[in-house]
């Protein structure tokens, strides 16, 4: 596929976005199976949960949860894991196609920004989790290094899948 267009970029860089989005959350699903970033009391209410009781969702819905082999999930939870995760992937997926400079440290920047901007900055300004100086270092190792591992995963998907799909150079190998 000949990329001709903006147009023709942006679509490939939604889809790749896309994808990109979903391996994301599954690897930060991983990522903190050994890192786990809250106590299991402080994950009683986990911050999408307290978020959406914040925004006016009721407890029962917020913790809303269906069985899979016996282990409640939390599906409220999952949807705003993955939503974040799809948001953020496609976000850097279509920047990445205008300023090759999001892709600094091959997306662990990226990573790193997203961190101290949710989880440093509006997070606790809105009440959601408490101050950074207020949380455990536990939590700030998994969140940090999470965010960019995963986003460092986004961009290998991105630019192994746009390749595939497009057959052309990555913007910032064309410049060079």
């Amino acid at each position: 596929m000949q990329l001709r267009t903006t147009r023709d970029k942006i679509l490939v860089a939604l889809l790749v976005g896309l994808i990109a989005g979903v391996v994301c959350a599954l690897a930060k699903f991983g990522w903190e199976i050994p890192f786990p970033p809250r106590t299991p009391l402080r994950d009683l209410t986990n911050p999408p949960q307290q978020l959406l009781q914040q925004m006016g969702m009721s407890f029962d819905m917020s913790h809303l949860s269906y069985l899979y082999n016996g282990n409640p999930r939390p599906i409220m939870s999952f949807i705003m894991h993955f939503g974040f995760s799809i948001t953020f992937a496609v976000i850097y997926c279509v920047v990445a196609e205008v300023w090759p400079k999001i892709k600094l440290w091959q997306g662990a920047l990226y990573g790193l920004v997203l961190h101290v901007v949710f989880h440093v900055f509006l997070l606790p300004l809105m009440g959601t989790v408490p101050a950074p100086w207020d949380q455990p270092f536990a939590e700030h190792f998994s969140e940090i290094f999470g965010h960019m591992f995963c986003f460092w995963l986004v961009e290998i998907v991105r630019r192994d899948l746009r390749n595939r799909i497009t057959h052309a150079p990555d913007v910032d190998e064309v410049t060079r």
